[in-house]
């Protein structure tokens, strides 16, 4: 399972604090292991279940929500220097993390994938902090798994989860039916 998750996962590496990183990797192997899906499915399946017809891949959505999350942070920290603390291992393991609970809301009724019961009870945020509170994970990283989406959208948001929710968003608004095609 490792290996497959270093696969589809190049991005844990990026993690610094090796306590960190083995703790995230636990979080993602715990969630293919109680989910219908293999790690395999996740390359293949699409990013969003909400979207008709969407051709991006889940891993696709993830790693781009991941890759804008640093790349962001870079250019702040470039830009506003000692003005901003960004914790980059807090920042990585969190956008790797936001949507492990997503695992746990899917189904496979006749051949489809689709939201199960449970997963319409219990959205992924919460679900994913509960994965990451299962492995140790620290607050701040389950403060953005929380806060990515709009449950976030009553409380306040760390720096890293600001950037996160952002990055999260821009690689899934272009998808949605209703952007302004030109």
């Amino acid at each position: 399972m490792r290996e497959q998750l270093k696969k589809i996962w190049p991005e844990i590496e990026w993690i610094k604090n090796p306590d960190l990183k083995e703790k995230t990797f636990k979080c993602w192997e715990y969630a293919i292991e109680n989910s219908v899906l293999s790690a395999e499915d996740l390359e293949k399946i699409p990013f969003s279940l909400l979207i008709k017809d969407c051709n991006i891949s889940f891993m696709n959505h993830k790693r781009t929500a991941v890759q804008l999350s640093v790349e962001i942070a870079k250019i702040m920290k470039n830009n506003f220097g000692e003005e901003i603390t960004i914790d980059m291992d807090i920042l990585i393991s969190g956008a790797i993390l936001i949507d492990v609970g997503k695992l746990l809301e899917y189904e496979i009724v006749d051949g489809k994938l689709s939201t199960s019961r449970e997963g319409k009870l219990i959205r992924h945020p919460f679900s994913g902090v509960a994965i990451a509170d299962r492995f140790g994970i620290p607050a701040d990283v389950q403060h953005i798994i929380l806060s990515h989406s709009v449950e976030g959208d009553l409380g306040k948001r760390t720096i890293e989860s600001i950037i996160v929710h952002h990055a999260d968003f821009v690689s899934f608004e272009p998808f949605k039916a209703d952007v302004l095609k030109l």
